[in-house]
This record gives structure tokens, sequence and C-alpha cells, in this order.
């Protein structure tokens, strides 16, 4: 599956700001060209994604969620 196979209208193209790491859930803060977005996911997705300070990522916006993925 491509990014382009996701049907999401608002994505946000960013740089990893800040990760706040917890047992099960993490916090993730992206610097996009709209500000900053702010998305929780379970830390092993931070892991697997291999997101750290820095990583480039998409921020995929719904009406009750925000999630991730990396460039």
């Amino acid at each position: 599956m491509t990014i382009k196979a996701i049907n999401v209208r608002n994505q946000f193209k960013g740089t990893v700001k800040e990760i706040i790491e917890g047992p099960v859930l993490s916090e993730i803060d992206v610097q996009t060209a709209s500000g900053i977005v702010t998305s929780v996911i379970t830390t092993r997705s931070v892991r697997e994604l291999e997101l750290v300070i820095g990583s480039e990522v998409i921020a995929f916006v719904k009406s009750t969620e925000v999630s991730i993925a990396k460039l």
C-alpha cells in the first residue's frame, strides 16, 4: 500500500517535533506549515514506525483522530 491509497482529505506533511512516550500510548507533536498537530498513538507503533525527533511524517486528520505515516 502506498500513501496515495489512503483516502483522507486532511493531510498535513510535517516533522516530528516532540515524542512523549508512555508504557502503552505516546504523544507525537508534528510541526506542519499550519502549526503543530498532536497525535496519540500506541508506543508500539512509535517503535515500529521508527519515529524519532526530526522524522518526516504525514498527519492524517479525521474528525475523531490523527494518524501518522512515516515518509
